[in-house]
């Protein structure tokens, strides 16, 4: 197993619990925390796609920008406002 939590993404935004919390997700390690210490429910099909993503993407089996897809899905299913981050 690779344990590629560092490998980087093009950064989203979420806005999670409220306008008052936000996270920037730009690598997979911060997707893995934010999946399972801040998502707001563990039981949509998304999210446990987006799960299984993250760990396939930190074992090299798929590319982090896949995750970043499967990560946009739960965060639709679940209500979370995302946006791409733009650096400049």
């Amino acid at each position: 197993m690779n344990s590629n939590t560092s490998s980087a993404f093009a950064p989203v935004r979420l806005a999670l619990r409220g306008r008052a919390t936000h996270r920037i997700v730009c690598t997979l390690g911060d997707g893995a925390h934010i999946l399972i210490k801040e998502w707001p429910s563990d039981d949509g099909e998304e999210y446990v796609a987006a799960v299984k993503a993250c760990v396939d993407a930190i074992s090299g089996q798929i590319a982090p920008e896949q995750f970043r897809e499967a990560l946009l899905r739960a965060a639709d299913e679940a209500g979370i406002a995302a946006l791409t981050v733009v650096h400049q």
